[in-house]
């Protein structure tokens, strides 16, 4: 089992930054290559993106700049830096007091990972006698106290560490699998699909 990744906790000015950061899609790519491949240099992520090592170089430095990514000084030379994917928790505690454009950049930043995430279920749905085994889908529902809910989710993410593998030494038959765990009391009034037109 991977050792456990540093928690970080996000402030309100962090927020914001992330939001900067993560709104661009190069950004987001240069993350999911480097979690994939683990260490990377601005030439090989500029050609498996198909992007311009300047434009990749100075992504990279701004991913660095949020503690994201960080240079591996050993490797680096000249003008040739080598960079490495950080490992950790990142969240946001609830009651943390922001600013009317934190809580913004906090509503943006879950918008942006809810659509990743719905096409991700579209996708699953969509392939899933297809995919051999690989789409795994599961829904329930639970009646938990909160001290209960709170014990759920550790034990959900000391089951993901004993599974984690560190970026760059990916058994050689995996595959980079999305895992979602959404815990929220199921209460009030349903949101109610709009009608199907009639025929007639």
């Amino acid at each position: 089992m991977v050792e456990r990744p540093e928690k970080r906790v996000l402030t309100g000015p962090d927020l914001k930054a992330f939001y900067k950061a993560l709104s661009n899609p190069v950004r987001r790519d240069i993350l999911s290559y480097l979690g994939e491949h683990g260490e990377a240099n601005s030439t090989s992520v500029a050609k498996a993106l198909g992007e311009s090592t300047g434009t990749t170089s100075y992504h990279l430095r701004k991913l660095a700049d949020l503690k994201l990514i960080a240079e591996i000084e050993e490797r680096s030379a000249g003008r040739e830096r080598w960079w490495k994917s950080l490992m950790t928790d990142i969240f946001t505690p609830p009651g943390l007091e922001l600013t009317a454009d934190e809580r913004e950049a906090a509503v943006k930043i879950g918008a942006l990972k809810m659509t990743h995430d719905l096409n991700l279920v579209v996708s699953a749905y969509a392939g899933y006698d297809s995919s051999a085994g690989w789409n795994q889908i599961y829904r329930s529902g639970l009646r938990m106290t909160k001290e209960q809910v709170a014990t759920f989710v550790e034990e959900y993410q000391t089951l993901l560490r004993k599974y984690l593998t560190e970026p760059g030494d990916h058994p050689p038959d995996s595959r980079p699998m999305a895992v979602r765990l959404v815990v929220v009391p199921d209460e009030g009034p349903r949101p109610t699909l709009p009608a199907e037109p009639d025929d007639d």
